[in-house]
């Protein structure tokens, strides 16, 4: 059986390389659209003009609900190792996955609404899905310390930590610095006034982001371990 047959493995997998492949994929036809300048582009920038907004909207979707499943996976599998031992609170958990479903409500909000249309909501989703996003990865850090030694090792409740703290860190000037900016357009000059800020904003951005792709990244052994089985029950009516 191959590694990523394993368990649940194929969710994080999936996740990751998706994920990846939607940013890296949306910048390359947007660069060679012209739509967007070679040197650090807002993710939102990659995906603002067709074509690259079609794919990138379609891509971040689907990404939407492979994160919701690898969410959800997880807070079930938490759930069912910690109902016994008492490590982990259930109100913890649920209050991680809760932020988790925020996240990915306003990744959908910033695949359907880009911003040079509709910008408030497209903003809207964007501060739900990086705020979220940060709470979600620093909560699920605190459990899987919480959970040792029942989940994962210890060395990858580091790597937790490490890409929580990184995101918590990088969205901070990401929002900080886009706020004074405050303007959607697609290309930059050096000499133009705020762009110290842009440069600093959007460095952040994809620091946060592929931070939460790295953090994804630390599930895929933890997901080897357990599968997911759907039953169904019938009700009678008379």
């Amino acid at each position: 059986m191959f590694w990523f047959m394993q368990g649940t493995c194929f969710l994080p997998t999936f996740l990751v390389i998706w994920s990846s492949s939607t940013f890296i994929i949306s910048y390359i036809i947007a660069l060679f659209q012209r739509d967007v300048d070679v040197i650090l582009p807002y993710i939102s920038d990659t995906g603002a003009t067709p074509p690259e907004s079609c794919v990138f909207g379609f891509m971040s979707t689907i990404t939407a609900f492979a994160a919701f499943a690898t969410m959800y996976a997880e807070y079930k599998f938490v759930g069912r190792v910690h109902e016994r031992t008492g490590s982990v609170s259930p109100r913890l958990n649920k209050v991680s996955f809760g932020f988790g479903v925020v996240s990915c409500i306003g990744m959908c909000l910033v695949a359907t609404f880009q911003e040079t249309t509709v910008m408030p909501v497209h903003d809207l989703g964007a501060l739900l899905f990086f705020v979220s996003g940060v709470i979600y990865t620093f909560l699920q850090s605190v459990i899987s310390y919480r959970g040792l030694p029942y989940e994962c090792p210890k060395s990858v409740c580091c790597f937790r930590v490490f890409f929580s703290g990184l995101a918590a860190i990088a969205v901070i000037p990401t929002i900080a610095c886009a706020i004074p900016v405050g303007t959607s357009k697609l290309h930059w000059d050096t000499s133009d006034k705020d762009y110290s800020l842009h440069i600093a904003s959007v460095t952040c951005e994809w620091i946060t982001t592929f931070s939460f792709v790295f953090f994804f990244l630390t599930y895929i052994r933890e997901f080897q371990q357990f599968k997911l089985k759907m039953t169904v029950n019938l009700t009678e009516y008379s």
